[in-house]
């Protein structure tokens, strides 16, 4: 019986198979038609993943080609370490040896990762649990652990891998790791500067050589990413200072030989600093040349700004853009004068030709459903190209919050120039919430929150939540559902059903309290693309439980209402917000009205607030910020303003440095008429300024942030005049940070206006709270 045999070692596989054409002629066997195929060595690898791979079948006739392209094909899966082809008669034997299969990865001396981060970063080079392995795959795993420790500034980090067979031809690996030191930057360099200070220009670094709060901020561990951005910092720098020739000439980071400390040297060429004397137009402009010059930001006698060139060359292209012409090309030439350091710009533009939309397709989108987000579009297929539409429909379709990114993209049609596509592609992101977690504050003491929210149910678009507190003051259980859709053109609806407890504010301990079970709708109308009115009506009633240490306000309102009253509201609202941040604000505007109206049940009354805040950012570093609120109540029908309606001030989120809750109204207890108990007013008047800056030692983190600040407000009692002498009056300085748990503002206040007998409190702390 003869027996061929080819094999071929995973060791040069790759080199071998080039030259496996030309080594054939030695091997060489006549064709014969294959009567069986019988694969030998498989132990955990299916048969039929050798029968799907081979080019050839039982019946077909076998040659030295077919032979070579069978064992490209095995050692292509990336399974076996040797693959050898016998002739057996006419049966084919295929006997393969199969690669170790990872049965553990473990790793030792990791300090700076959690193990789970690391395993995941190896599973995308194809490490993992399960796995085929070989020597290659373990040098790439080495290098993708030393690339996690270069990103975070270890770059003397040294990884040795250990390979234990075990049975079953499976390896354990373990990766240890000796971390070293965190390299620190030790000095920033920038040389050729003249114009400006070198501290100046570091100081627009978010990379610097540490302080006292660098374990926090990390500021002084070197990042390629971070050093590219601050050089993008430097060049916006002086390009919007007149400096048109600026440029970085280059950039050395050199290492110390223990590999901890690093120094960066940036050399700059400043140029002449260049004043704009004139703008002109050139090329087609539509005949609206007057609505074009109308666009233009360059401001002729001013230093040269790049940010001003930019924004007209953008604001060109968009308007182009409303007309439909999706491909204008505008340019802005600069023409130097370098003995009168001016430059003249000339706005060259090209329209090209109109287009409309054929099509828009949607990408990403697994869960959220196709009408989901094209509701949201403004921009129509069929429709003529509008890049403000088109601007307006991705900002709305981000503002759905499923999403972690929204892009569109233009795409010409072949055969069609005066077509396009537009290409929508989003990364959704998890939208359900399971929240547990505590909070505290001087106020309320320790608080359980809990929650579940899920703000996209479905892929529907709608909102379900069911949020539970439990605070010492404030406990409530609502239940929560929104149908941001309930018509076709975008009115929203929002169902509530709300249980609500809550005693007032002091320090007396007692067991009585306000009881509140409710219901509520509300509609959200879009008036505009930024305005939206929101209306409703609802049910509540609100219960006195009578008990120790309870105010003689209350014992009227008893008497006025009875111990419970039934309370209709009708409210409308509206709101708008610019801000940039929702968290850390630098720029923009929030404003919010509210309004209710006890329309029915057992109480008559008005209710108004007003909320402006206005954020002015003075530099990078600094911001001003404003914030103005104003409440107004009055009882209808002859009664008074329902106690329960009252507003409350002092502490944080209005002034500062009085105790919570204790401006307005004091009532003085049933069983202690010498002791008084806060118990708000029907109108409101706070004013807070504050100018906020870097933490020092913290760099430009805005998570960290100390404040200065300026209050002024009052509660009144409804009848009491608004009288400016009773406003009170704060100052003092604040820490605010982004802490895991949620939003964190301490403050110290001393009041500089007060009226004896007021509560004052120096240090305040409260976790969620702006202003």
């Amino acid at each position: 019986m003869k027996q061929h045999t080819y094999r071929l070692r995973s060791v040069a596989w790759g080199a071998v198979l080039s030259t496996l054409v030309a080594a054939l002629p030695a091997w060489a066997v006549e064709p014969f038609a294959v009567r069986d195929i019988r694969v030998e060595g498989l132990q955990r690898v299916e048969a039929g993943t050798i029968f799907a791979s081979l080019p050839l079948r039982v019946g077909d006739t076998y040659n030295d080609d077919k032979g070579a392209s069978a064992i490209r094909s095995l050692f292509g899966l990336g399974l076996f370490s040797d693959v050898r082809l016998q002739v057996d008669g006419d049966v084919l034997v295929v006997v393969v040896e199969e690669r170790p299969t990872v049965a553990d990865v473990s790793f030792s001396g990791i300090k700076e990762f959690d193990a789970d981060m690391l395993k995941k970063a190896l599973r995308d080079v194809g490490l993992a649990e399960g796995r085929a392995f070989d020597k290659a795959l373990a040098d790439r795993a080495e290098q993708e652990l030393k690339r996690q420790y270069l990103g975070r500034s270890l770059y003397a980090a040294q990884v040795t891998t250990t390979v234990t067979p075990i049975e079953r031809n499976r390896v354990n690996l373990n990766f240890s790791v000796a971390e070293g030191d965190v390299a620190k930057i030790e000095d920033i360099r920038i040389v050729g500067n003249q114009a400006f200070s070198e501290s100046t220009l570091r100081g627009l670094f978010d990379l610097d050589t540490g302080g006292w709060l660098s374990w926090y901020t990390k500021s002084d561990r070197y990042s390629r990413a971070k050093l590219n951005a601050d050089l993008e910092t430097l060049r916006s720098y002086y390009l919007t200072r007149g400096y048109l020739e600026f440029r970085i000439d280059s950039t050395q980071v050199a290492m110390s030989p223990n590999k901890d400390a690093m120094s960066i040297t940036i050399n700059v060429h400043e140029g002449q600093r260049y004043v704009v004397s004139g703008v002109r137009l050139e090329g087609d402009y539509l005949g609206k040349d007057d609505e074009f010059k109308a666009l233009i930001a360059i401001q002729p006698g001013q230093a040269y700004n790049a940010e001003q060139v930019a924004d007209t060359t953008k604001a060109f292209t968009e308007y182009f853009g409303r007309f439909g012409y999706a491909f204008a090309r505008v340019e802005a030439l600069p023409l130097l004068d370098r003995d009168l350091r001016t430059v003249e710009f000339v706005l060259r533009a090209e329209p090209s030709r109109r287009a409309y939309v054929r099509r828009i397709n949607l990408a990403g989108n697994n869960r959220t459903r196709d009408e989901v987000i094209r509701r949201e579009f403004r921009q129509l297929e069929s429709a003529w190209y509008d890049s403000d539409r088109i601007r307006l429909s991705r900002d709305r379709v981000d503002r759905l919050g499923f999403f972690t990114d929204v892009a569109i993209d233009t795409e010409e049609v072949p055969g069609a120039p005066d077509q396009v596509d537009l290409n929508l592609t989003v990364a959704e992101k998890p939208t359900g919430n399971l929240s547990l977690g505590a909070g505290y504050s001087q106020s309320e003491k320790l608080s359980l929150i809990a929650g579940i929210r899920q703000e996209n149910v479905f892929g529907t678009g709608n909102y379900l939540g069911l949020d539970v507190n439990t605070s010492k003051y404030n406990r409530q259980f609502v239940l929560s559902t929104t149908d941001p859709y309930f018509t076709p053109d975008g009115i929203s609806r929002t169902l509530d059903v709300y249980y609500r407890t809550t005693r007032p504010l002091d320090e007396q301990e007692g067991d009585y309290r306000l009881v509140t079970p409710g219901a509520s709708i509300r509609f959200g109308v879009p008036f505009t693309e930024t305005d939206t009115v929101f209306f409703g009506l609802g049910v509540e009633q609100t219960k006195i439980e009578p008990g120790i240490g309870m105010p003689l306000r209350y014992y009227d309102e008893i008497a006025e209402f009875g111990d419970s009253s039934l309370s209709v509201p009708l409210t409308v609202g509206w709101a708008r917000d610019t801000r940039d941040s929702a968290l850390v604000p630098t720029q923009g505007r929030l404003q919010r009205v509210n309004g209710e109206w006890g329309v029915g049940g057992d109480t008559r009354y008005l209710k108004a607030s007003y909320q402006f805040q206005q954020y002015i950012p003075l530099n990078k570093k600094f911001t001003l910020a404003f914030n103005a609120e104003a409440g107004w109540g009055k009882g209808l029908g002859g009664k008074r303003f329902p106690l329960f309606k009252n507003f409350y001030g002092g502490g944080l989120g209005s002034v500062r440095g009085f105790e919570q809750g204790t401006l307005g109204e004091a009532s003085p207890l049933q069983d202690d008429p010498g002791t008084l108990s806060y118990v708000g007013g029907s109108r409101k008047l706070v004013f807070n300024t504050e100018v906020i800056a870097p933490f020092p030692g913290a760099g430009n983190d805005r998570t960290l942030r100390l404040f200065g600040f300026f209050d002024v407000g009052n509660v009144y009692a409804e009848g009491a005049s608004l009288d400016a002498s009773q406003l009170r009056a704060s100052t003092g300085l604040g820490i605010s940070w982004i802490s895991p748990i949620g939003p964190l503002r301490i403050a110290y206040a001393r009041p500089v206006r007060e009226q004896p007998g007021d509560k004052t409190q120096s240090v305040q702390f409260q976790i969620g709270t702006s202003f």
